[in-house]
């Protein structure tokens, strides 16, 4: 009989949870999942109190069109955000994978496009801080993202709740190795600048006409020594020398809106 009943509530959790599938928390992160027509978004879980905000940012759009609405209390919500602990606002879906887009088939739909900026991430790890990139990078319109695989925390909650809805407005390509994708991306004409404190060139000094891959390293030990080998430019940001180094998000942040303004205003050839 034992054996009986923790079959059955076995079987009740994997109904409940569609097969990969995972969850996300938050105002933003829920209502951009809802909004991307290539996101599959099987349920919403959400509070009483939430629920007039949901309809209303929905009354225009369908959005929730035939996803599955659960209404749970506050600490309901609670657990299922688990030992992440942040705030869901009321608001948590269950949701798909988007649909992968490899590194090869961009470059190759993206033959015409000039000044092409995608970032690369070196071992970099914490959920909190890759969310922070993704919005930063969707924010200054950088064309995409390259990950490890193996490391990219891809059903984060709290990565989801950093990146606040940004997940849905960029493209992460996941690969195996980051140096084979560099070299890739060299062997198609784009140039790696690789980001180390200890690089005595400003990154504002730089000729930025061309397509490039900015390569940041891990929140400790910065940028693999091979992978510093393997760039063509290795630059820094300039700061107070008072202050060791910038968190890995700000920094990625300053060195977007900069390039973003030199595209914007035309001081990059077309």
């Amino acid at each position: 009989m034992i054996f009986k009943k923790y079959a059955k509530i076995a079987a009740f959790i994997g109904k409940k949870m569609e097969k990969s599938t995972f969850l996300i928390a938050g105002k933003h992160a829920v209502m951009e999942a809802l909004k991307n027509p290539n996101r599959k978004v099987f349920r919403i879980f959400l509070t009483e109190d939430s629920k007039k905000k949901l309809f209303k940012d929905s009354l225009d759009t369908n959005i929730i069109q035939n996803v599955k609405i659960f209404y749970k209390t506050k600490k309901e919500l609670d657990r299922m955000c688990g030992k992440d602990q942040i705030s869901h606002q009321g608001l948590i879906a269950e949701i798909g994978h988007l649909p992968d887009l490899t590194l090869k088939d961009f470059v190759l739909s993206n033959e015409r496009k000039k000044n092409i900026l995608l970032v690369a991430l070196d071992e970099v790890t914490d959920p909190r801080n890759i969310g922070s990139i993704i919005r930063s990078a969707a924010a200054f319109n950088i064309d995409g993202i390259i990950v490890k695989e193996r490391s990219y925390p891809k059903e984060s909650k709290l990565m989801y709740k950093s990146a606040s809805g940004c997940t849905e407005h960029i493209h992460i390509f996941k690969v195996s190795n980051i140096n084979t994708a560099m070299r890739f991306l060299k062997s198609n004409n784009f140039w790696v600048c690789a980001f180390d404190q200890d690089s005595k060139k400003n990154f504002t000094e730089h000729d930025w006409n061309g397509d490039f891959v900015l390569l940041f390293g891990s929140e400790g030990r910065g940028i693999k020594k091979k992978s510093l080998d393997n760039s063509d430019f290795q630059l820094s940001i300039k700061i107070n020398e008072n202050v060791e180094s910038l968190n890995i998000s700000n920094a990625s942040s300053i060195i977007f809106q900069h390039l973003d303004f030199l595209k914007k205003n035309n001081f990059l050839k077309n």
